[in-house]
């Protein structure tokens, strides 16, 4: 698509607005929503956010796949390739990000509707709520724009903030208070990493945007200071991505949080800690000076495979659907770590779409968890057993998000799954992890979804891994449970499973993420467009990598699928079925449920002081392979 010099002037002036606009927007509702009634306080909430997404579409057009909009807030432009300005620059990826959350937004804040209630408005203070979801997309918009570390770090915290006050909005309840403080001692303390990379960094360069650092450290030989910082900052945006072992605060936080909150911290959240690590990554330490492309590669497998491993095996044990789908997300999440440390276009283009498809689907299938909650208050799957039939549509929709999280075909999640096992050929064992780790998760969103609304398989029984978190005796978040449910509750997460198979089936989307991706892998482009020095690259000098369906990935997502399929038979119907086989199936399955299951589960034991041991225990293991490889 050709982008005319005047539509890329206007993005150029306009790109802090979308900053600025949910800036405003939180305080307004801050303000107006203690004299507004509740129906005002949603419908100015959902406009503001309609307006932001409306903008953050526009730019995304004027600037174009292949483009870069830089903007110097305030007119600090650079002398001599130098300034101390604040800069924002949009790529095609960053601003599809930003289309992300803000479409996410505008779901939460949809589904919210006659959802969710206020505590804070019997006492005066409405739209809170409301005020904190526009905050956290104003923190999750600008690390997604921003070219300046510094910044980056002040919207991380931002981000961070408004999540922890999400998670524990229902404060008057202790579960809630206690998920949000394991998620806000572990995000502060990444936060401080951060800060001292930040510092070290600073020190170093005397630069804080990204291209300034860069430039500087190409000059001088990488030493002790900056591979400190690079695993500083590496090991902070791993939290905030939940990968293994930094992945703790996530599970205690979705289970606990209010339901639309989960849609966005398991649909952006924790990508943007991807997205953050790569974009830090590419424009800071890829070249001279930094951490080799091999040690980095090598490093995002390894923790990808361990994180997609664990996240998988979790997930099939639990029986509270909405850990269920936390650790589903740190499955995934390994997958995503996985596609993006093979460090070209296609992978990353791939991935992009696989963040686009899993984001849809999983918020929609939280956004049926919290119908049930509604309606039963409870998420246990065993105590729901056959107690949802009266439910067929969500259990209908609830099953087709279980198959589009396998890959299925046409669904984006099977498209991003294809072009990453595409572009990762070399790696057999690769492709093998991306067919069996969605196929365990998909397996058990679909065992559960036949036994809570179609009552099947046999009574489910206790493990040997002990006691287990059951979802059972949760608090409602409506006022009048038992109610008909909601359309709204129904409209949104079909509108989020319809997003995810468009992202599969829009081949101008596949075009314009292609050359995202070509411009996010090129650092000296970058460089030169913010400092206006020539670096050697440029926006599209490399040919835009294949996005779109093939033959093998199709086959892929299918055997995915049936997997999936045929794993959740095997729980429902297994312990029935008689003979040899079947006797020898369970006692391996009983044996892998004392032995490795129960050490993995004794790991996640709720306690901060053992989620921080292992975050410095990871922080060390991750400063060691750079300095010994790197």
């Amino acid at each position: 698509m050709t982008v005319s010099p005047a539509a890329s002037l206007a993005a150029s002036e306009l790109l802090p607005l979308a900053v600025a606009c949910p800036l405003t927007g939180a305080a307004l509702l801050a303000v107006l929503g203690r004299r507004l009634p509740r129906s005002g306080t949603d419908a100015l909430a959902t406009a503001w956010a309609a307006g932001q997404l409306g903008l953050v579409w526009w730019l995304a057009a004027a600037t174009g796949g292949a483009g870069r909009t830089v903007t110097w807030v305030g007119g600090w432009t650079p002398v001599e390739g130098r300034s101390v300005g604040i800069v924002l620059v949009a790529d095609g990826l960053g601003l599809g990000l930003a289309v992300l959350v803000a479409l996410l937004v505008l779901a939460a804040l949809g589904y919210a509707w006659r959802y969710f209630e206020e505590p804070e408005r019997a006492r005066g203070h409405g739209g809170g709520f409301p005020a904190l979801l526009l905050l956290f997309e104003a923190g999750t918009t600008g690390f997604a724009l921003t070219g300046d570390l510094f910044n980056a770090f002040v919207f991380f915290e931002l981000m961070g903030v408004a999540g922890y006050a999400l998670t524990g909005y229902r404060v008057e309840e202790p579960r809630p208070l206690q998920g949000a403080l394991a998620f806000a001692v572990t995000g502060s303390l990444a936060g401080y990493l951060a800060l001292v990379g930040v510092g070290l960094l600073y020190a170093r360069t005397g630069e804080l945007a990204f291209a300034g650092i860069a430039r500087e450290l190409a000059g001088q030989p990488a030493d002790a200071l900056v591979t400190t910082a690079a695993a500083l900052l590496c090991c902070a945006m791993l939290v905030k991505a939940a990968a293994v072992p930094f992945h703790f605060w996530l599970p205690d936080a979705h289970a606990e949080a209010p339901t639309p909150v989960c849609l966005l911290l398991s649909g952006v959240m924790v990508e943007l800690g991807l997205y953050g690590l790569l974009r830090v990554y590419l424009t800071v330490f890829s070249g001279p000076g930094g951490v080799p492309h091999e040690v980095m590669r090598g490093t995002l497998i390894a923790v990808g495979t361990v994180t997609a491993l664990t996240g998988a095996l979790l997930c099939w044990q639990q029986r509270h659907l909405k850990r269920l789908l936390a650790f589903s997300t740190v499955g995934h999440m390994g997958l995503f770590l996985c596609g993006a440390g093979i460090l070209d276009a296609e992978a990353t283009a791939g991935t992009a779409l696989y963040v686009a498809g899993h984001a849809g689907v999983k918020g929609a299938l939280f956004c049926l968890a919290g119908v049930l909650l509604d309606r039963h208050a409870s998420v246990d799957e065993h105590g729901l057993w056959g107690r949802a039939r009266d439910m067929p549509l969500v259990g209908v929709l609830f099953a087709v998000g279980g198959c589009a999280l396998a890959g299925l075909p046409p669904f984006g999640t099977g498209l991003g799954k294809s072009v990453v096992e595409h572009a990762a050929h070399e790696d057999p064992w690769l492709v093998a992890l991306f067919v069996l780790v969605p196929a365990v998760t998909a397996g058990a969103v679909l065992r559960a979804a036949a036994r809570v609304f179609g009552g099947a398989g046999t009574k489910p029984r206790e493990r040997h891994s002990g006691a287990e978190t059951t979802g059972a005796g949760e608090e409602p978040e409506v006022s009048g449970p038992r109610r008909e449910v909601p359309r709204p509750m129904l409209v949104v997460p079909a509108v989020l499973l319809a997003g995810a198979l468009a992202v599969g089936l829009v081949p101008a989307l596949w075009r314009y993420v292609a050359a995202g991706s070509v411009v996010f892998q090129d650092p000296a482009g970058y460089g030169a467009a913010v400092t206006g020095v020539p670096g050697g690259g440029g926006t599209g000098t490399a040919p835009l990598p294949e996005v779109a369906w093939s033959l093998p990935g199709v086959l892929f997502g299918l055997l995915s699928t049936a997997l999936a399929a045929g794993c959740a038979a095997g729980a429902l119907w297994g312990p029935a079925l008689r003979g040899r086989l079947a006797r020898t199936a369970r006692a391996g399955a009983d044996a892998l449920d004392r032995t490795v299951v129960l050490a993995v589960r004794r790991q996640h034991s709720g306690h901060v002081g053992d989620y921080v041991a292992w975050l410095l225990a990871g922080l060390a293991a991750l400063t060691a392979v750079f300095a010994l490889w790197g």
